[in-house]
């Protein structure tokens, strides 16, 4: 018989014991995951340090530096010094100011700035008193201006116009001053052959006072037959050249009456104006034509055995026995001639007097019955080449060794209807306005000056 066994019963305490165990083990479990999980899977939060404390410092002291502008560099030329203006002696200047309620510009006309004055001229200065300027058609732009009319009977003998011809030169450059800019500086010189005539000192401002003075001045010059060019005035002489006072050319220029010289000379006393565009109206212009020297010591002697001859001895005798008839013979036929002059309403007819009743003679077309057997020992003849040469280093000592640029000259030429004008001539003028950097026209006669009149229409 099988036996049957019968089921034992778990002891309860047993139970408890392996019920508790299996709770703690769950617990420490779960426990165990959490701490896992917070430890791996989040992640920890951002800590931000606080920042260092900020320690405040006191700035170093300021440190002051001064900077002095450097001196502008002065040319040894100028020479400019600085004054109180209270404290400048001014030489003695005729000044014409315009009245305040004018338009009027600051003229930088008080003196060359190579000279050490204050102002230049256009060239190198300030450049507010600028005119357009135009003589008979010869137009240029500048401030300070010079005109040199020729005055000599020349330039009112018949066949030029006469006194009438003349009217117009005055009227051409009274006009054109009183046209002017008020800043603009000018001044006018008369000259007759190495004579010459200012209106002023130096350059004055234009404006309608120094204007209707020049209008009064110039009114007399060759007005009157009788006392043409500057023959007669007390105040026409030949000035000092000053410019290259030990070339020997200088001496050369003012030596004699030839009319080469004559023509340097006169450039030379324009030159030493100060001006920035020169013109001259004249009669006779050959541009750098030959200069003459006085005779070298050859020629005095051949002609100390000329004078000595019995020939020459009595032919001088014999001409100057026939003077007194000749001048007799010429004061006829020009009162004969301006006899019908006055019927008609012309003006007296002015002769020549370059060479004295010899010019006189040679016009009125009377011979000499014995002709002088000759006047001198001759001279000698300075090359154009030589004569350019001077020039040129008259105009470096006067302006480019100041840093000032040389004047344009600019040449009026008015010749008679009929009179002879060779090419040569014309080049050697052409070649004497391009060195000034000049213009040159030629006019014939009474009616061509006058249909060649041009400042009336300048305005400034």
């Amino acid at each position: 018989m099988i036996e049957i066994k019968k089921d034992r019963k778990m002891n309860p305490m047993l139970l408890k014991v392996i019920f508790i165990s299996i709770a703690l083990h769950v617990v420490a479990g779960f426990v165990a995951g959490v701490i896992t999980i917070a430890n791996i899977v989040i992640p920890e939060e951002t800590q931000f340090e606080e920042p260092p404390a900020v320690v405040e410092e006191e700035p170093p002291p300021p440190v002051k530096v001064q900077i002095k502008p450097q001196a502008p560099k002065q040319e040894p030329s100028q020479r400019l010094t600085m004054r109180p203006v209270a404290n400048i002696a001014v030489a003695q200047i005729d000044v014409n100011l315009p009245e305040m309620d004018q338009s009027f510009t600051v003229s930088a006309g008080l003196g060359g700035i190579g000279g050490g004055q204050l102002l230049g001229g256009t060239r190198g200065s300030i450049g507010m008193g600028l005119s357009d300027v135009s003589v008979f058609g010869l137009k240029t732009r500048a401030e300070r201006i010079l005109f040199v009319i020729d005055a000599n009977r020349e330039m009112v003998t018949d066949k030029k116009g006469g006194l009438n011809s003349y009217k117009v030169i005055k009227d051409e450059i009274t006009d054109m001053v009183g046209n002017l800019s008020a800043g603009t500086l000018f001044n006018v010189m008369l000259q007759d052959r190495k004579k010459t005539v200012l209106f002023k000192p130096q350059l004055i401002p234009a404006g309608s006072e120094s204007h209707a003075q020049l209008v009064q001045w110039i009114a007399s010059v060759n007005s009157d037959a009788e006392h043409p060019g500057l023959e007669s005035s007390a105040q026409a002489k030949a000035p000092r050249l000053t410019a290259l006072a030990d070339h020997e050319l200088q001496s050369v220029l003012a030596w004699g009456g030839n009319r080469g010289n004559e023509t340097g000379f006169i450039t030379q006393v324009a030159l030493e104006q100060n001006a920035d565009a020169i013109f001259l109206i004249t009669g006779y212009h050959r541009g750098f034509e030959n200069i003459i020297a006085p005779a070298s010591d050859k020629q005095k002697r051949d002609w100390e055995r000329l004078i000595a001859t019995r020939d020459y001895k009595e032919q001088l005798a014999a001409h100057q026995l026939e003077v007194p008839i000749m001048q007799k013979r010429i004061d006829k036929e020009l009162a004969r001639m301006n006899a019908d002059r006055a019927k008609k309403g012309q003006p007296a007819r002015v002769l020549s007097q370059r060479h004295g009743i010899y010019s006189n003679a040679g016009e009125l077309d009377l011979k000499w019955e014995t002709r002088h057997p000759g006047h001198g020992p001759g001279h000698q003849q300075v090359e154009s080449k030589d004569v350019i040469k001077y020039f040129k280093e008259l105009n470096a000592e006067l302006y480019e060794d100041k840093n000032r640029t040389p004047p344009s000259v600019n040449v009026v030429l008015f010749l008679a209807g009929d009179e002879v004008y060779r090419p040569e001539w014309k080049k050697q003028l052409d070649q004497y306005v391009r060195f000034f950097r000049g213009k040159n026209r030629v006019i014939r006669g009474e009616d061509e000056i006058k249909s060649a009149r041009s400042s009336k229409g300048t305005r400034n």
